[in-house]
């Protein structure tokens, strides 16, 4: 019988169903509050700076709303996104668009980076990002229409989820899987028990 979750006054300024369910399957209790902002890069900015900047709106912007309902819990705010040839992939806006971003990644190698920001109202933020470098196998054009056609990656920047049937289009990586799954939840999970908000060792 498994343990009941532990109870953290934690918020994940995210509606990624996939980082909810990280956070869920190391028992932490999480409140989920997507947060609504601007993602439009600002002109001349890097993707990594983009990522950690829009991390760390997302958790302000709702730290901040919760403030002022008299509520100040630790939020975690994350960004991910996917880059080849120094420019980002989003979410495509069709298979067909899906069919040329996985042909751009097919036997190369492109690195997904996700901006991470800890904190809670009028207290201590730390932001920060991690990058994880996936190589694809050379794909087939028929690999790539029926892996657009099954429609997982479109809501997934970079047209691909790594912890679905999309695991059978990468060779390798170097670096934190879960990075590409959306959020380096060891890493976030060592900051909030920095903070304070959750003990030192999660017990099973």
């Amino acid at each position: 019988m498994s343990s009941a979750p532990i109870e953290a006054p934690i918020v994940l300024a995210s509606a990624s169903p996939r980082r909810k369910c990280m956070f869920e399957e190391m028992g932490i209790a999480i409140e989920v509050i997507a947060a609504d902002i601007d993602e439009t890069p600002l002109p001349n900015e890097r993707p990594v700076s983009s990522a950690v900047r829009l991390a760390g709106e997302k958790a302000l912007r709702v730290a901040t709303q919760l403030a002022a309902q008299g509520r100040r819990p630790f939020v975690v705010g994350a960004d991910t996104v996917v880059i080849v040839d120094d420019e980002v992939l989003g979410k495509p806006a069709s298979d067909a668009e899906a069919e040329h971003m996985l042909s751009r990644l097919s036997g190369r190698t492109h690195c997904v980076v996700t901006g991470y920001a800890v904190g809670r109202h009028q207290g201590e933020w730390h932001a920060d990002f991690v990058r994880t470098d996936v190589r694809f196998h050379a794909l087939s054009a028929a690999q790539i229409t029926a892996y657009a056609a099954c429609g997982e990656g479109r809501d997934k920047a970079g047209s691909y989820a790594i912890q679905g049937i999309g695991a059978f289009l990468v060779h390798s990586l170097v670096g934190d899987y879960f990075n590409v799954v959306g959020l380096p939840i060891s890493r976030v999970v060592r900051e909030l028990q920095r903070q304070g908000a959750l003990p030192s060792f999660l017990h099973p």
